[in-house]
């Protein structure tokens, strides 16, 4: 097993340890909103307890009969408007640093089908491969449940990774979510879209596919595995190694010679 391995644990109610800048930018901005949401709610509590208390019948037997007050309609139009201004300005920010791509150092291709997931590496010709989740009679010491598959994708750390995610043109829709990376991007039939991240510690990261996408939604597990650029390069060699474009060849050329109906035999 890697150093590090990041999933989800029972009882766990905050983040996953970020792992990208990405993730990063989230949680901090996560814990931004939560002081300034925490400070706002104590203020409406003490706000609602001095009305209690003040503006009670035994308080107030004759209760003021002011129609408005222009100070006050204007505070509570402006500070609402600046507490906006001030949650929206790093929201843009951050919604851009996650929307414009780098220029990526690899290329994946992700491929949601019921219930699995496919992958293809463009940069390396032929390079493909189906990650399904491994049985429990499957399992190997440490691998989570849920969780583990037979073929993890695999990627360098402190590289920049772009992600095309799509869907089997005749299935369903589909998520692809790593919460470490602050990932998660639907997966659509006949629709291309696509996210980045780059990983800055080597590890082993997991993901489920998260939208509901039918009988083995739960299913659906995504497996990222982050090495040193030189283990990348190894692995890379170690996959393509037995893929000869020859052999594609070869293939078509069979099936053209065939007579019709001969491949169905």
């Amino acid at each position: 097993m890697p150093a590090l391995a990041q999933q989800p644990e029972p009882w766990q109610l905050d983040f996953q340890p970020a792992a990208t800048p990405v993730m990063e930018s989230i949680a901090s901005f996560h814990n931004f909103l939560l002081i300034l949401i925490t400070l706002i709610t104590l203020f409406v509590v003490v706000l609602l307890g001095m009305c209690v208390v003040r503006f009670n019948s035994r308080r107030n037997p004759n209760p003021s009969r002011t129609s408005h007050n222009t100070m006050l309609e204007v505070a509570w139009t402006v500070l609402p408007v600046i507490i906006l201004v001030v949650i929206a300005i790093p929201s843009f920010r951050l919604l851009y640093f996650q929307l414009e791509v780098p220029e990526p150092d690899v290329t994946i291709k992700a491929t949601g089908y019921q219930w699995y997931w496919g992958y293809e590496y463009p940069d390396h010709d032929g390079l493909s491969f189906d990650s399904i989740m491994l049985a429990e009679d499957e399992l190997q010491p440490g691998q989570p449940r849920l969780l583990a598959t037979d073929n993890d994708v695999v990627v360098p750390v402190d590289k920049v990774v772009k992600m095309l995610i799509t869907a089997d043109p005749l299935g369903v829709i589909h998520a692809w979510t790593i919460p470490a990376f602050g990932s998660k991007v639907d997966a659509v039939p006949g629709r291309m879209n696509e996210t980045w991240f780059k990983a800055t510690k080597t590890g082993m990261y997991y993901g489920q596919c998260s939208e509901l996408c039918g009988r083995d939604h739960a299913f659906m597990p995504i497996s990222v595995r982050v090495v040193t650029q030189e283990e990348y390069d190894a692995w890379v060699a170690e996959q393509t190694a037995h893929l000869d474009p020859r052999d594609e060849t070869k293939k078509l050329a069979q099936v053209t010679a065939q007579p019709a109906g001969a491949a169905g035999e």
